[in-house]
């Protein structure tokens, strides 16, 4: 049954009339009769009669009066509560099997709250409301998630206290489950940064040193974090302020060898992390030898600088930005990697600044020396400076390039495209530093500032996971655009007729995406929860 317009032409004037009509089956062919002729439309709208009509037949309409009920005041301070992520996120954490691990962990302690629980609050806070969890435990109580009604600021705490204790069994047990106990990895990308702490005071693992985020006045932390080939984080190695990045690599390396067992894989890492002694430790293992792809530093390794660019040969093309060649010194190989376009930026780049320098020359060179770009094209002293031809040629030799070392078998361009595979390393430390903002981190002990961290490679998991997801769907949501829709996913429980409903507004924009990446049926429009608890007289429920 419903309303149809038909219209009408009286005295040259067109009207239209509403009528109610109900379509039937006769004869096996479906056809129409009028059930009752409404009126004329703009008499009914200008009177008011039409919403007195559907009204009353709203009346009638359980579905529809607990929407409209839903739709005006708010019954109560628990409305419009945030449910979409917790309901996404949840999945992928019991797909983690994070609830047995965290569970098996804390067998034995004596928690008088639910342990994973209050973990996964403590990440879904890190992708949805990052801040202290004292915030965190005021942004609790605007969620729809079993439980999170029960949890305190303490259980927070406490639990931040946990997951620093168990770290390192927590990273393995994932570990393994992640890789099925295997003893060997392809490929895992290593990389290092820091993260500045609100506390003046250094500690055994609060120290300064050299800060990424140029924040030199504050004590820091290094982490050291790896990913697999898939990009999907493995681990982090949670180090001293004043560590060196071939430092935290020994030590994440021996970590994969000690904590996870790992026997054999190809290491790739940044040029921060080469040198000799890493080298040794990677080669040198005789249980364990890893293979590896070093960047090297083109400028301050002699060897590179001098033998391995000055070799001819020719380049082998790979890609539009990609050509390859190797290049053999002293039974160490490397490879030579070119970027066509950024070669040719490069070089004009670099005749920019000369030409400046030779305009700039005449009037003084004061302000040139003081910049590092502009000085070490310059030669001279006291006045007689001069264009030093010989770095700008050395300075055209580096243009496009960058420079590996491997003692892999694997061909000079799966080389290079491994190496280039850092970007996935690179994607974490930027999600983690503001998607997920680990930093700044506001706890005063050593003990808080590893459980926060903690909490942020569960976060960081989970929206690898279902970054990963999207991916295998073909999507391309920006991150922050899909998290704003699927935050536009709010429960509301509503009383009506003595029984309480649970409603939720349609999915907006890419909210449908984030359901079916990780599996999840989006709830009900309107579920029945059973009946409605008494209420007191000035309670304010809207009449219907």
């Amino acid at each position: 049954m419903f309303v149809r317009t038909k219209s009408s032409v009286q005295k040259g004037k067109r009207y239209e009339y509403l009528q109610l009509v109900e379509g039937y089956r006769e004869d096996g062919k479906v056809r129409q009769r009028v059930v009752a002729n409404l009126g004329r439309k703009d008499e009914l709208i200008a009177s008011g009669r039409l919403d007195d009509i559907i009204r009353s037949i709203t009346a009638f309409s359980q579905e529809l009066r607990v929407s409209e009920r839903s739709a005006g005041p708010v019954p109560d301070g628990r409305a419009a509560r945030s449910w979409g992520p917790a309901l996404v996120f949840r999945r992928l954490w019991e797909e983690q099997g994070l609830p047995e691990i965290l569970r098996k962990l804390a067998a034995g302690r004596r928690f008088r709250f639910d342990v994973d629980r209050v973990a996964f609050a403590l990440a879904l806070q890190r992708l949805c409301a990052p801040g202290s969890d004292r915030q965190g435990a005021a942004w609790l109580r605007t969620v729809e998630c079993p439980g999170f009604e029960d949890i305190e600021l303490q259980h927070l705490y406490r639990t931040v206290a946990f997951l620093a204790e168990v770290r390192d069994d927590l990273e393995a047990e994932l570990f393994r489950r992640d890789h099925d106990g295997a003893t060997e990895v392809n490929v895992m990308f290593m990389d290092t940064t820091s993260t500045y702490i609100y506390r003046s005071e250094p500690t055994e693992l609060r120290k300064r040193g050299y800060s990424r985020d140029r924040m030199p006045d504050y004590v820091q932390v290094v982490l050291c974090v790896a990913v697999d080939a898939d990009g999907f984080p493995v681990a982090w190695e949670i180090l001293p302020g004043n560590t060196a990045d071939k430092n935290a690599l020994v030590s994440l390396l021996e970590k994969m060898r000690g904590r996870f067992k790992v026997r054999h894989c190809v290491v790739v890492g940044d040029r921060g992390m080469i040198g000799a002694e890493t080298i040794a430790l990677l080669e040198g293992h005789d249980e364990a030898p890893f293979d590896y792809i070093l960047g090297c530093r083109m400028r301050a390794q002699n060897e590179v600088r001098e033998e391995v660019l000055g070799r001819a040969g020719r380049y082998h093309h790979v890609e539009e930005n990609l050509d390859v060649k190797e290049v053999l010194v002293e039974g160490a190989r490397y490879v030579v990697c070119r970027n066509p376009i950024e070669a040719r930026k490069d070089a004009e780049d670099r005749a920019a600044i000369v030409a400046k320098l030779e305009e700039a020359l005449g009037q003084g060179p004061k302000g040139l020396i003081g910049n590092k770009g502009y000085a070490r094209f310059l030669r001279g002293a006291k006045g007689a400076w001069t264009i030093d031809e010989d770095a700008v040629a050395a300075d055209a030799r580096l243009d496009g390039k960058f420079v590996l070392r491997t003692n892999t078998t694997l061909e000079t361009a799966d080389v290079a495209r491994a190496y280039k595979g850092l970007w996935r390393v690179e994607r974490a430390f930027r999600e983690e530093k503001s998607t997920l903002e680990i930093r700044p981190v506001y706890h005063h002990t050593d003990e808080g500032t590893i459980g926060h961290i903690a909490a942020c490679f569960l976060a960081l998991r989970l929206e690898v996971d279902l970054q990963q997801r999207l991916d295998n769907l073909a999507t391309d949501v920006p991150w922050p655009d899909l998290m704003l829709d699927l935050a536009e996913v709010r429960a509301m429980d509503v009383a009506v007729d003595g029984r309480l409903y649970r409603t939720r507004p349609p999915l907006v924009r890419h909210a449908h995406l984030a359901f079916a990446a990780a599996g999840v049926r989006p709830p009900p429009v309107h579920t029945l929860l059973g009946i409605a608890p008494p209420r007191p007289p000035d309670a304010g429920d809207p009449v219907l």
